[in-house]
């Protein structure tokens, strides 16, 4: 038999460091994607290393990878006039794909693929119903709050097209189910991915060596405790609200550190200097996997302030590294979190999301390593990911026995 071949449409470069979850999940699939499959990615390049629009055999993560880039992008992590994925979805037009498998992580692309022959699957990575709505009052919010009913008309056309869709979000696939009742028995609700390889706890000793000695790389105190922040500075994440709550919380050994870019990283530096904070904050940039991996294992607690979200795969990363989170009520994460893993906020505001780091920071022995890691074991991407390829096979096999004449 041929080799089943799938191929995942996304708008990133996998070679250079972007800021995202979805980013991060696409990666893993390439990574733990099982040798009877031959994998592709139509994504982007800021090179010309990868020529527009041609495929390529390469590499990544140790996995073979045909790629195919369709726009040169020089930087993904800050939003431009004109949408990514607006360009992303323009370059797809008039293109034809064969495959056996489509994976999409974007609606608007999908548009475009609908005449496209293939078993395709939608992942959801946010309640985007709740996005929207909760995004009409931020003037920064994402396009589609000017215009809701072109997106729900676009979801209304391109749904039915998809032999699975995939939520990490309870909320999220519940109002697929209730919006599309004929394709009901489709939408699945499934596990984000952590990768173990990557992130994982060490032991207490070791942990406490990683702080002191990361405190006297940033001139402070061997006893300061840190705060990590992860994520694309963008008005999702309202990274406006943590700069906020770190003035409220006021401590002098708590430093906290920002691993991100985005559109508000000017905002940000100006919200730390009105409030006097240059000495409590360190923003980091964008950074390697492998390095956030580092800060998760030295820092005290993770903080998350979104507005909206699915399950943010940061959030796995510190859990499966010990560390305990402090939230927002948004998404799933309220819903994964034990009373000795994390705290959720009573509101959105600073002073609520000071007390709950405080409870953290002040009672570390009522969050062991232990519980936090206990969360995140199930969402193992090997696990995960080698399930959802079993039955992408399974599939497959049983196709081709049907169409195979006699």
């Amino acid at each position: 038999m041929q080799q089943p071949v799938l191929t995942i449409f996304y708008q990133y470069n996998p070679w250079k460091i972007t800021i995202g979850g979805i980013q991060t999940i696409i990666n893993s699939y390439i990574k733990y994607a099982p040798d009877e499959f031959e994998i592709r990615l139509v994504g982007t390049t800021d090179n010309s290393t990868h020529p527009i629009g041609q495929w390529q055999e390469t590499e990544l993560l140790g996995r073979k990878l045909i790629f195919m880039p369709l726009l040169n992008l020089q930087d993904d992590n800050v939003r431009k006039l004109v949408p990514t994925t607006l360009k992303y979805t323009l370059a797809l037009l008039g293109r034809q794909f064969k495959s056996d498998f489509m994976h999409f992580h974007r609606l608007e692309p999908t548009l475009v693929s609908i005449p496209w022959l293939s078993d395709k699957t939608l992942f959801i990575h946010n309640d985007i119903h709740s996005q929207i709505q909760l995004s009409q009052s931020q003037k920064d919010g994402i396009l589609w709050q000017k215009i809701p009913s072109a997106y729900f008309m676009l979801e209304r056309r391109s749904v039915h097209q998809f032999t699975q869709i995939f939520s990490c979000n309870s909320h999220s696939a519940d109002l697929y189910r209730q919006n599309y009742p004929d394709i009901a028995d489709r939408v699945t609700l499934i596990k984000n991915t952590v990768d173990s390889d990557i992130f994982y706890a060490v032991p207490p000793d070791q942990q406490n060596q990683k702080r002191q000695q990361f405190a006297q790389k940033l001139g402070l105190s061997q006893e300061t405790q840190f705060i990590l922040f992860a994520g694309r500075l963008h008005p999702q994440k309202d990274p406006l609200l943590l700069i906020q709550t770190i003035a409220n919380l006021n401590e002098s050994n708590v430093h906290l550190l920002i691993a991100g870019e985005g559109e508000l990283s000017g905002s940000v530096r100006s919200e730390i200097n009105r409030l006097n904070l240059s000495h409590s904050v360190t923003m980091l940039g964008a950074i390697s996997q492998s390095e956030l991996a580092d800060l998760h294992r030295l820092c005290s607690v993770f903080i998350l302030t979104s507005i909206y979200e699915g399950l943010p795969l940061v959030v796995l990363e510190s859990l499966l590294s010990g560390t305990p989170v402090v939230t927002t009520r948004c998404g799933e994460t309220p819903n994964l979190l034990t009373t000795n893993s994390g705290v959720v906020a009573q509101d959105r505001s600073p002073s609520a999301l000071a007390d709950a780091l405080r409870q953290v920071l002040k009672h570390p022995d009522r969050y062991p390593s232990s519980a936090c890691i206990a969360i995140a074991k199930p969402y193992s991407a090997y696990e995960v990911i080698r399930n959802v390829y079993s039955d992408m096979l399974h599939r497959w096999q049983t196709k081709s026995r049907v169409t195979v004449p006699k």
